[in-house]
Order: C-alpha cells, then sequence, then structure tokens
C-alpha cells in the first residue's frame, strides 16, 4: 500500500485534499483524524505537520508527501521534488532597514533571523557568501528592532509586516515556493507512484484548460485552427450544413476569452466553452 503524508494544517492543507480529491482519491471527513485509507485505489494517507512531512519522507517511512518547496529545502533530507502542484505560492526575499544594505550581495558578515535556516545557508552556500544564521521558530519581523539580527529572510506577500517593522526587502527573492509533491529514489518510480503521478497531473491540465468548440467554414478552417492548435490537436467534423464543419480544441484558460473574440471576428460561430474536470493525455 502506497503511503502518502499531507498536511494536517496550515494554508496547503485544504488545496492539497481537494486536489486529491479531484484525482479520485478519498480524503479524510473529519479534520482531527490523522489516517485515511482509500483501499480502493490502495493508498494510505497520513495527515502531519507541514514541516514534518519531508522528514518522513526522506527516511522513507512514508513513499511520498505535499509539502511546500522551502520546506523540502530547509529540512536538508534526501527527498526530491518530483511535481509542482500550482497552489500555495510563497517568496522568500531579504528584508533590512531601509539604507542599511546595497544589495543581497552585501549580506557577508551580517546576522540574518529566519525561520527557515537551511533555505538560508542554501543561499549562502550557492553564492558563497558567510553569515551567522539565527534560527527563530516564530515572526522575525522584530528581530532586527530587538538587537538579534542585522536582517531577516522570511516570506513576503505584501509587504505591510515589514514595513510596520520598520524593514524594505533587499535584491532579488531567495526562492520562490509553492506546493510540490515530493519523494525518494526508487519508491517514486513505482506503478503506485506513477499513477498518483499521472491522476495529479490530469488535474492541473484540467484546471489549466478548457475545452473550446465552435462551428467555422471549411474555407476558413486553417485560419481557425491555428488560433486553436490545442494540445496535440483540435478534432474537426463535418456538419450537415455543406461547407461548415465543428471544432473541438483543448485552450488555455486564461486565454479562452481573447481567442473566442478572434474566432467570433473570423467568422466562427456556436462557440462554446466547457470545463474539463480531469484528464490523461
Amino acid at each position: 500500500m502506497l503511503r502518502i503524508a499531507i498536511p494536517n494544517k496550515g494554508t496547503l492543507s485544504a488545496p492539497a485534499a481537494q486536489m486529491l480529491r479531484d484525482a479520485g482519491y478519498r480524503q479524510r471527513t473529519d479534520p482531527k483524524e490523522l489516517v485515511c485509507r482509500d483501499e480502493a485505489n490502495n493508498v494510505e494517507f497520513f495527515y502531519l505537520r507541514p514541516r514534518d512531512i519531508a522528514t518522513y519522507v526522506g527516511s522513507g517511512d512514508l513513499d511520498l508527501g505535499v509539502t511546500g518547496r522551502d520546506l523540502l529545502v530547509d529540512s536538508g533530507v534526501p527527498a526530491r521534488e518530483l511535481l509542482d502542484l500550482g497552489f500555495g505560492g510563497a517568496t522568500f526575499r531579504w528584508a533590512a532597514p531601509a539604507g542599511s544594505l546595497a544589495s543581497a550581495e552585501a549580506i557577508g558578515g551580517r546576522r540574518i533571523a529566519t525561520a527557515y535556516p537551511g533555505v538560508v545557508e542554501r543561499y549562502l552556500d550557492e553564492h558563497d557568501l558567510k553569515a551567522e544564521v539565527v534560527r527563530l521558530d516564530g515572526a522575525v519581523e522584530n528581530a532586527v528592532r530587538l538587537g538579534v539580527a542585522d536582517l531577516i529572510a522570511d516570506v513576503v506577500e505584501t509587504g505591510t509586516t515589514l514595513r510596520q517593522a520598520g524593514l524594505v526587502t533587499v535584491g532579488e527573492p531567495i526562492m520562490r515556493s509553492s506546493a510540490i509533491l515530493i519523494g525518494r529514489e526508487p519508491a517514486a518510480d513505482s506503478g503506485a507512484s506513477a499513477q498518483l503521478m499521472r491522476r495529479l497531473q490530469g488535474v492541473l491540465v484540467a484546471r489549466g484548460y478548457v475545452m473550446l468548440a465552435y462551428d467555422v467554414r471549411a474555407d476558413l478552417l486553417e485560419s481557425a485552427t491555428a488560433l486553436t492548435p490545442g494540445i496535440e490537436s483540435p478534432t474537426v467534423s463535418p456538419l450537415h450544413r455543406e461547407g461548415w464543419v465543428a471544432v473541438q480544441a483543448m485552450v488555455r484558460r486564461d486565454d479562452v476569452h481573447q481567442i473566442m473574440d478572434e474566432l467570433y471576428d473570423l467568422g466562427a460561430r456556436a462557440i462554446l466553452v466547457t470545463d474539463i474536470s480531469n484528464c490523461r493525455l
């Protein structure tokens, strides 16, 4: 039975569970449940603290896990990223009092407060920089004001909290994180894991694409399908109306309204959009 770790709470918990439901897997109905067995799919889900998930997967006690890229890097365990799940985005940045740092390269020799020492230490190693890393478990915004550090490394969303603490971001982001599926060799390449990957990839494609159907004159088909090439190729069927064809193609959800307008201007009619709940490509 495949054993998978899922965040038990926090911003990744609900989206992870919903994505697995969309992929056809049973999930817990009571938030107090710690384990959920999906006998039909031969999978067992364990609901754990997001920060602990990489540890369990890295040790081999669990086969796969859903966690943040930041938490995987911070853990330093021998697990690898298998799939970006497309939610839970976060940006890690340096922040310091205005005017105290000219660039990110100037952090050398400074004291850096962070709740993610593994992320900071990897950055320092990659950029051949030396600095003192001060680990804090909670909010780090007041570390500079309290004299604990010279700058901080933390998740930055709007920057409001930083400004309230008298800090500004410095340089480019340290890293961009999101929810990911992680695993180890060789379990990550097993048949059950590969099936899970295909299902999750199908959900990702379904969330990013819609099915577009329309009617168009046959002499305009080449121009129309240039707008809707589909993922592999559009489906074209003759209509009872002579000289017309029906076309179906998957198009990016973000582009669909612009494409519909262009098709209408070209002469296409009966333009319909249908959501895709899942797919296999």
